[in-house]
């Protein structure tokens, strides 16, 4: 008998239900985690989703796209396969699916975090016999701090440009990211300027009732009023070009996970590196892992070799599942084998132990 959920050239595949995880090209049926690119491609003949993430979804695939919303923890009939899907933590709507077939079940993750974020359900573990996790940070050098912490080190730092007389950009992902961050930045310091990749889903978050500050478009004349003392919030795409110009002087920032790692700022050619990430670091990944009870662990996405390898070194049977995507997209950047190498990878002390 074949295993429930399987690897194929167009993704993980449930061959009892007959449907696609996160399919790499078009199906008949497809399970959708969340609706970052990598994970939601457009052409499938019809797309399961959370019922939260349903206008995102349709950001990305389009208005005709036919796309069935269900609750949370609720669960729907595939030929004789139950799925539920249930909150990643990730993004708004991001989903782990659960699929359960004559008593086995699994639980696939999606990309997923456990730190605390008001533009998303909070993450819950779900028990299960196997279960394919994310390792986009699957290193123990990706250890996050609270993002109450990070968050008062921005507002600092936007203070602090203002009285250089200086525009702040900071550089975040269009959906999910940029979000989060306007969620938690503190909005009585100045006004804040979105750019049009990020504008486009905010009516998504308004329609999920998701708190948000008034932003505003980089028109000319606000722009010009602005100088020196707007919080200007665009993605990685924005970098060096030259809808930055008219902006004056400014200080320039990047809010990614990969600015956990020394190197990564001058990479990306800014002044400030905020470790910000919407995805699980090393210490919540083996926590989640133990939270599931599974016997059998995927990794896909990321680091896949060295948390594989060190889930079988300490007992826990684990394999990989190739993905077409690196999962770099959201965090676009990622530390070379020179910066990895000098940092304390094994980590004994803290993590000796996985199963303990």
């Amino acid at each position: 008998m074949p295993e429930l959920i399987q690897q194929t050239e167009r993704g993980l595949y449930c061959e009892a239900g007959d449907f696609h995880i996160d399919p790499w090209q078009p199906v008949d049926r497809a399970v959708i985690t969340h609706a970052h690119s990598d994970h939601a491609r457009w052409g499938s003949r019809a797309y399961l989703a959370a019922a939260g993430g349903i206008e995102v979804l349709r950001s990305r695939l389009g208005p005709d796209a036919a796309i069935q919303g269900i609750p949370f923890n609720e669960s729907i009939g595939m030929n004789d396969v139950r799925v539920s899907l249930h909150p990643a933590g990730h993004i708004l709507g991001s989903a782990q699916v659960r699929v359960e077939y004559q008593g086995e079940v699994w639980g696939i993750s999606g990309d997923y975090k456990l730190q605390t974020d008001p533009t998303c359900d909070a993450f819950e573990p779900v028990a299960c016999h196997t279960f394919i996790t994310e390792s986009t940070f699957g290193l123990p050098i990706y250890r996050w701090k609270g993002p109450e912490e990070v968050f008062d080190e921005m507002n600092e730092w936007w203070r602090e440009n203002q009285e250089r007389r200086r525009t702040s950009i900071i550089y975040a992902y269009a959906l999910g990211k940029a979000q989060r961050i306007l969620a938690s930045i503190d909005a009585s310091i100045g006004p804040i300027i979105v750019h049009g990749a990020i504008a486009r889903f905010l009516g998504a978050y308004e329609a999920a009732r998701i708190k948000l500050p008034p932003t505003h478009p980089a028109d000319p004349e606000l722009v010009k009023s602005t100088r020196g003392t707007a919080l200007v919030i665009a993605p990685p795409s924005a970098v060096n070009s030259p809808w930055l110009r008219k902006f004056g002087r400014q200080s320039s920032a990047y809010a990614s996970g990969w600015m956990q790692v020394r190197g990564n700022r001058r990479r990306a050619n800014v002044d400030r590196g905020f470790v910000l990430s919407d995805h699980v670091d090393w210490d919540g990944l083996l926590s989640t892992i133990r939270a599931t009870g599974a016997h059998t662990i995927g990794v896909t996405h990321g680091y896949t070799d060295q948390v594989a390898r060190y889930l079988n070194e300490h007992g826990i049977n684990a394999r990989i599942y190739h993905t077409r995507f690196s999962d770099r997209g959201e965090e676009a950047l990622e530390p070379d084998e020179s910066e990895i190498n000098h940092t304390d990878t094994e980590d004994t002390e803290k993590n000796k132990e996985l199963d303990s």
